[in-house]
């Protein structure tokens, strides 16, 4: 990549929620613009070059940092990298946001179900942020699945929606509902999220039945659940949104 489309920014802090989990924030240049859903392609040197990843963005489109979270894999090159930075350490930003995962592409429906595995909740944590997300639909659901208790730290990200006051009015439309798949937790669903689908029991839960009319889903998580989630929702009879052929169902891999 030349240097005319990336920014030099710096680490403003990092944190390491466990082995294979991690969030960090770096400075936002003044002309970067993204919409919540997208995600950023962060560089760190590599040899006599640099290593490239994508990265999709949890910070609010007003914040002037921008803040990701990382599930790290063992032995890869990016990840040994990315779980020793700290503050004040220097990492490139392609200046091009990029992404599909976006709710305005959604031409109608009135409650969004937000389905993540792991760092997948990123996307949804930004457009929860986003004022004209809370215009567009009248109830929006959180479904974030984990494998372990201690990677559930989607509890403590949704409370920290309370921090913003110009969500304090809309915040009662939210609801979370966990789901850790290798641990026993309360309050929690133990099953994966495609059979969730499947059973109804997701939509017992939530109080709502899932109807090509009113729900718009979003997918954003590892390709096995991305995959299997969409499969799940394509036997109920819903579609993949095209801009030609509307649907209710956006997905992308996490990164």
């Amino acid at each position: 990549m030349t240097e005319e489309k990336y920014s030099k920014e710096k680490v403003l802090w990092s944190k390491k929620y466990t082995d294979k989990l991690m969030a960090f924030a770096i400075t936002r240049p003044e002309n970067y613009q993204f919409k919540p859903g997208q995600f950023s392609r962060i560089g760190l040197p590599e040899d006599s070059g640099f290593i490239w990843r994508a990265y999709s963005i949890a910070s609010s489109q007003n914040e002037d940092f921008l803040e990701y979270y990382v599930v790290l894999i063992e032995e890869g090159a990016m990840s040994q990298r990315l779980s020793q930075i700290k503050e004040g350490d220097e990492v490139l930003l392609d200046k091009t946001a990029f992404g599909f995962l976006l709710p305005e592409r959604f031409e109608s429906g009135k409650n969004l179900v937000m389905l993540a595995t792991g760092s997948g909740i990123a996307p949804f944590l930004s457009q929860l942020k986003l004022a004209a997300l809370w215009e567009q639909f009248d109830k929006i659901v959180l479904v974030h699945s984990v494998s372990y208790q201690d990677e559930l730290i989607s509890s403590e990200l949704v409370n920290k929606l309370h921090d913003y006051p110009e969500l304090a009015s809309v915040l009662t439309r939210l609801q979370f509902v966990p789901v850790v798949t290798r641990n026993e937790v309360e309050g929690a669903f133990k099953e994966r999220v495609p059979a969730l689908i499947t059973s109804g029991q997701l939509e017992q839960k939530i109080g709502f039945e899932f109807t090509s009319e009113d729900t718009r889903f979003l997918i954003c998580g590892n390709p096995k659940m991305v995959q299997d989630t969409f499969k799940s929702l394509l036997d109920r009879g819903f579609a993949m949104h095209r801009n030609r052929l509307p649907g209710q169902i956006i997905m992308e891999n996490g990164f």
